[in-house]
């Protein structure tokens, strides 16, 4: 398809590797010279030096040819009109805008068809989302949604001496007592692969495993992982993040205790969040954090915009014996180097971004067959996709021990009428099934029938 991203900074960069990885043409648009020429030594793609919100600059990018128009500046505004102004030129183009501002949120949903626009995204927002579901069952690194939120792919990792340490995954469901879950990838000394059922897990592996929503809380009871419920939580920096997740945890009885070095953010927070206390101070002083009860919290949240600042705090958090611990990270290519961390679960907000817009376009894309869902896992090194069977998909009805599968992919799960299957030899799909496929991304996959050798 042919796809143009308006704003080439950390966000217009990412999209630019992920799309072009995918054989999309590419035109991006900005206004800093510099940017674009690095960019295009980088990949292979069209780049135009101008201002994305006019006429002139989007007609350069052959807007009316274009399929999709992603705006990703760091301003709201000229994302909004860069939309507005590209649906005018071509009515047609999907058009994707970035918003961040809380005060436009909920009136855009509103006026979503007068701005033109196919989707927004805010990143601070399903940041907060993404967050607040980790902190609903803790325990889990990262949880992605499948199949209508049946089913969901959760990172763990193989501490010293856990139940998991040295254990074969033939013999998982013995040692789980019977909690049926697959593990669908791991991560070792920073390489991914698809395990068999020969694999065994070793100490400091970040595992990824598929299970129904109903057996999540048996996971968690079977691995001893502490379920008491998080009746206060600690949120270091009052950024939006803070906002948007404050509010989902106060409307679910959480006390919310934020601590904000800004002293005008502060009265800002306050008047929006009266129901959380609100401390002006700096969140990055061992005093500050000592004094207000860190070591007493049942959760901390670093969310400053130095990450840095949340790593040093995260791990002072995990040091106090904070349960739960939550990092957020501005550059994405720092989320790997933090697997070996005591920062609990790494959240990156222009990661999540990302994934959400490379997701909608390869949806876009929708021949029959295409993945409904997209999640990048195992810090991008793998991905798990979603796809409905249909009349033109293979091999249907037959046992998986007879699928000839390209190397390291996985059928995970099979959702049939409902019911959640996680799957062995002698399982098969239906027509309207609902399978999720584990790759670790050597070979792209697009389409179900891709995955057959």
């Amino acid at each position: 398809m042919k796809i143009i991203i308006a704003g080439d900074g950390k966000v217009g960069l990412a999209l630019t590797r992920l799309l072009s990885e995918e054989g999309h043409d590419l035109v991006t648009i900005d206004s800093n010279r510099e940017v674009l020429e690095r960019n295009t030594q980088l990949y292979d793609v069209m780049a135009v030096a101008g201002n994305c919100a006019t006429m002139a600059t989007l007609r350069e990018a052959n807007v009316e040819q274009a399929d999709v128009l992603i705006a990703a500046t760091s301003a709201d505004e000229i994302n909004l009109l860069c939309c507005l102004t590209a649906r005018k030129l071509n009515p047609s183009l999907h058009t994707i805008a970035r918003v961040r501002s809380p005060e436009y949120i909920e009136q855009l949903y509103l006026m979503r068809e007068d701005f033109g626009l196919s989707m927004i995204i805010n990143p601070e927002r399903e940041a907060a989302k993404e967050i607040f579901r980790l902190l609903k069952i803790p325990g889990f690194l990262k949880r992605e949604t499948f199949a209508k939120g049946r089913v969901e792919i959760v990172e763990l990792r193989v501490m010293e001496r856990s139940l998991l340490e040295n254990v074969i995954l033939n013999h998982l469901p013995h040692v789980l007592n019977g909690c049926k879950v697959l593990v669908c990838a791991v991560i070792r000394d920073g390489k991914a692969f698809i395990p068999t059922g020969d694999t065994m897990l070793r100490r400091g592996d970040h595992i990824y495993v598929t299970a129904p929503v109903a057996v999540l809380s048996e996971l968690v009871k079977q691995l001893g992982i502490p379920q008491k419920k998080i009746r206060h939580a600690m949120l270091i920096g009052g950024g939006r993040v803070s906002y948007y997740l404050a509010q989902s945890l106060i409307g679910a009885g959480v006390r919310v205790k934020i601590i904000e070095q800004r002293a005008d953010r502060c009265l800002t927070l306050a008047n929006m969040l009266p129901r959380a206390s609100i401390i002006e101070a700096d969140g990055s002083s061992q005093s500050v954090l000592d004094n207000e009860g860190v070591g007493e919290t049942d959760a901390l949240v670093t969310l400053t915009g130095l990450d840095e600042q949340n790593v040093i705090m995260s791990l002072y958090g995990s040091a106090e014996g904070v349960p739960h611990v939550i990092t957020k990270v501005n550059r994405m290519e720092s989320t790997g180097m933090l697997e070996n961390l005591s920062v609990g679960s790494v959240v990156s907000p222009k990661e999540l971004c990302c994934a959400h817009i490379v997701q909608y376009v390869r949806a876009m894309q929708n021949q029959t067959g295409a993945a409904v869902t997209l999640h990048r896992i195992a810090d991008g090194r793998a991905e798990a996709l979603e796809f409905v069977v249909n009349k033109n998909s293979r091999y249907v009805g037959e046992p998986l021990k007879r699928l000839r599968l390209k190397p390291n992919i996985l059928i995970s799960c099979i959702t049939h009428k409902g019911r959640t299957i996680l799957p062995d030899g002698n399982s098969a799909f239906e027509m309207g099934d609902t399978v999720i496929v584990v790759t670790s991304r050597e070979t792209p996959i697009l389409q179900f029938n891709d995955i057959f050798a």
